[in-house]
């Protein structure tokens, strides 16, 4: 990305937000004029206008530092290691809510899906995976897809296998990362278990419906990300809560 003039990138996400010059300039506040002149190369946009232009299109944190980059300008978005000093609390805080979630599993993931940390429930989830697939980073769409992996055990794999497939490529349609994208086509060439089933009137979530043990375990899952983060791996991680979505699946876990 650095490569490529800062104006070119700036088109490339209105683009991908399928806005017009017009929208964005009205939604950003500036003339159209100045922004075909940016997006051209005409107008070298300052860091001002680029975090102004970038904040209206939703621009990821990681993306708009390598569009200051790629202006000449230094990023304006830390990147702090989750394992270090300055992000302590937000670790604190995970683990705190892992924790409270007991005896429901929980994971942490970051933008590639990559577990960052688990509670205790998830690793009843994945007994008997192959090795491969649990050796860092352990990517939970491919422990999930996988025919090593959960797979298998996921009774409704075909409709959970559709139900990841679409959010990943929202994820990547939203991001355009190319990284998101090879990870996209390596799980499409997963077995899916046939096709999935239509959508019934009386469903309000797609479930998670996997075997463990001798029981049948059913879950739905809740997304929780951290609100107006300012830092890029903050502003990345996401915790995967999964609830019981019936009696018996909530007594199976007190008892596991």
């Amino acid at each position: 990305m650095e490569n490529r003039p800062v104006g070119v990138l700036l088109r490339e996400w209105r683009e991908r937000r399928r806005l017009s010059q017009l929208e964005l300039s009205i939604q950003a506040d500036i003339s159209t004029r100045h922004l075909s002149f940016v997006e051209t190369g005409r107008s070298r946009p300052t860091s001002a206008m680029i975090l102004r232009l970038t904040e209206q299109l939703d621009v990821p944190l990681r993306e708009r530092n390598a569009l200051l980059l790629a202006g000449g300008y230094a990023p304006a978005y830390p990147e702090g290691r989750l394992d270090g000093p300055q992000l302590k609390e937000v670790r604190a805080s995970l683990r705190q809510v892992l924790a409270g979630h007991e005896p429901y599993p929980a994971v942490v993931v970051d933008r590639r899906w990559d577990m960052l940390d688990a509670n205790a429930p998830i690793a009843r989830l994945i007994e008997g995976v192959a090795a491969h697939l649990l050796e860092p980073p352990v990517n939970v769409l491919r422990l999930s897809l996988h025919p090593d992996g959960l797979a298998p055990r996921i009774v409704n794999l075909a409709e959970w296998r559709a139900h990841l497939l679409s959010r990943l490529e929202r994820q990547v349609a939203a991001t355009g990362a190319a990284d998101l994208r090879e990870l996209l086509e390596e799980l499409r060439g997963y077995p899916g278990g046939g096709e999935a089933p239509p959508k019934r009137a009386q469903d309000v979530v797609v479930p998670f419906r996997i075997r463990v043990g001798n029981a049948e375990l059913r879950f739905f899952s809740i997304t929780a990300v951290f609100g107006s983060p300012l830092d890029v791996t903050v502003s990345e991680l996401a915790i995967e809560s999964f609830f019981p979505a019936d009696e018996a699946t909530s007594a199976a876990l007190r008892r596991l």
